[in-house]
Formats: structure tokens, C-alpha cells, sequence
């Protein structure tokens, strides 16, 4: 069984999700409902009733020996946990809202369930922008937008991580595409991690892309990181980030947490922000 800190009154959603994180905190190819239980701080009998539920959706696969592995339907079920509303738009409503307080253009990214621990573009709210215009390829997007290490997003995420998934992020190389501002040094990047769990907030200076800077805040769930929220602007309009924009942001992230609790978003109904 689980420890005696389980969780029992969270939402299915929150434990399915639980469950799906376990896998990407004990690496590895697949797992046993015990060993996901105490990753995930369910009971044995909860995580064994959401791998049965899961294998009817694809969300998990069963293998031999009473093992279980995340399925093709896993990395739809971050945003759906997290947009746990009556309507999928509410989240990217929260994001246009972001877009036009900003004047920047807002993203979410969710931490991917499989795959080694790396981030994914789940919305975003860019107008009538384009890749062209961040001066990124699609080659960049598949690698910069995907590391931990490198952009605001990808830090806000990492910073509250394990230690254990962090040292698995310091391991691989900076990706060739990324901008001049990224974090090459691992002892720095560290101290960044430091600063950001401090802050509650993550800032950065061209690391995804020459020319823009971004601000980023975690999106969470009771002490468990899900995505994070970005906004970026152009360096010469956002040389620095304005206290405007980042408290946009924090809220922003705030509120999506909260959508994801089922609760309705909203300065009265934030508590969601780690600091």
C-alpha cells in the first residue's frame, strides 16, 4: 500500500493524472500497480482500478507479469486533466486573455507523459503570428520547444521537478537550434532552478530564440508540476519584463490549475502558485 499521506479526496481526474506522472518519475518501460501507487502516493486498490479503466481508453497497455505501460492515447490526457471544465475552451480562453494583456504571444506546455522527461506545446495564442516570425524551423520547435533546460517554459517546469529527473535533463546536450541566451552551463542553469523556486516565476533572454524574451510561470497541482504558461515578447519591445507581465502570468497559471481541480478560475479561487 501507499503511504499513510495518499490521497483521498483529490478529483479522478487529479489521480488518473497522478498515476500517469508515475510513470514518467520512475522511468523505464513499464511498472507494476504497486510500484506506480507509491510514485503517484495512491493505494494500491485506486491505481489498480484506474490501469483497468485506462487499458479500455489506451491510456495505459497491460504486459505480461501484471506490468503496465503508458499507451498511445497518454499524451492527450495532461490537457484534458488539465482543462477539467464544462467546455475544452475555457483553457485557451484563459491564454487569449493572456495574449491580449501582454500584447506578447502565450503558450501552455504540459509535461509529456512518456518519452523521457521533456515538455509539449498543448495551446497557445499567438494571433496572427507564425514560426517564421520567432525565427524558429520546424526542426526547432521539435527540439528547443521539447527540452527542460533550455527556455522559461521548460525551466519553470524543471525547477520543481525531482532531483532525480532533473539530473536526467542536465545529462543531455543543449540542442544545436537553441538561442544565444540559453543556459550552457549546468551549474548555472541550477542556480536558475534556485531562483525560479524563490520567484514562483521563470524569466528568460533569447535561449528559444535570437530576439525574444520570454516570462514563464508553473502550472501545478498541489505541489505537483503539470506544464507551465509562457509569454514572449520581442527583446526590443521586453528588454525587461515589466511586474505587469509577470503577475499576468502567474495568474494565468493560477487559473489554469485551478480549471484543472474543477474549480472556477479566478483571483478568488487561486492557490495553486508555488513559491
Amino acid at each position: 500500500m501507499a503511504s499513510s499521506g495518499a490521497v483521498g479526496g483529490s478529483s479522478h481526474a487529479e489521480r488518473v493524472f497522478r498515476v500517469q506522472r508515475a510513470f514518467t518519475q520512475l522511468g523505464g518501460r513499464a511498472h507494476g500497480p504497486g510500484a506506480l501507487a507509491r510514485a503517484a502516493d495512491l493505494d494500491d486498490s485506486t491505481v489498480y482500478r484506474i490501469l483497468q479503466s485506462g487499458v479500455h481508453q489506451g491510456i495505459f497497455v497491460r504486459e505480461g507479469r501484471g506490468l503496465y505501460r503508458l499507451g498511445s492515447a497518454a499524451p492527450q490526457l495532461g490537457l484534458k486533466a488539465l482543462a477539467h471544465s464544462p467546455a475544452p475552451e475555457a483553457a485557451h480562453a484563459l491564454l487569449e486573455a493572456l495574449r491580449r494583456a501582454t500584447g506578447g504571444l502565450a503558450f501552455l506546455y504540459l509535461l509529456a507523459p512518456f518519452g523521457g522527461a521533456h515538455r509539449q506545446c498543448a495551446d497557445m495564442a499567438v494571433g496572427d503570428s507564425d514560426l517564421t516570425e520567432l525565427g524558429m524551423t520546424p526542426r526547432a520547435v521539435q527540439t528547443v520547444e521539447h527540452s527542460l533546460r533550455v527556455g522559461a517554459a521548460g525551466r519553470a517546469i524543471l525547477a520543481y521537478l525531482p532531483e532525480t529527473i532533473q539530473s536526467e535533463v542536465l545529462d543531455r546536450p543543449v540542442p544545436a537550434e537553441a538561442g544565444p541566451g540559453a543556459y550552457q552551463d549546468d551549474v548555472r542553469l541550477l542556480a536558475s532552478l534556485e531562483r525560479i523556486r524563490a520567484r514562483g516565476y521563470a524569466l528568460g533572454h533569447e535561449e528559444c530564440a535570437a530576439g525574444w524574451n520570454e516570462c514563464a510561470a508553473p502550472v501545478t497541482w498541489d505541489g505537483l508540476v503539470m506544464g507551465s504558461v509562457l509569454v514572449m515578447k520581442p527583446k526590443r519591445v521586453m528588454t525587461r519584463c515589466p511586474v505587469t507581465v509577470i503577475e499576468a502570468v502567474e495568474r494565468t497559471a493560477a487559473d489554469l490549475a485551478d480549471l484543472g481541480r474543477g474549480r472556477p478560475a479566478g483571483p478568488d479561487g487561486n492557490d495553486s502558485r508555488m513559491k
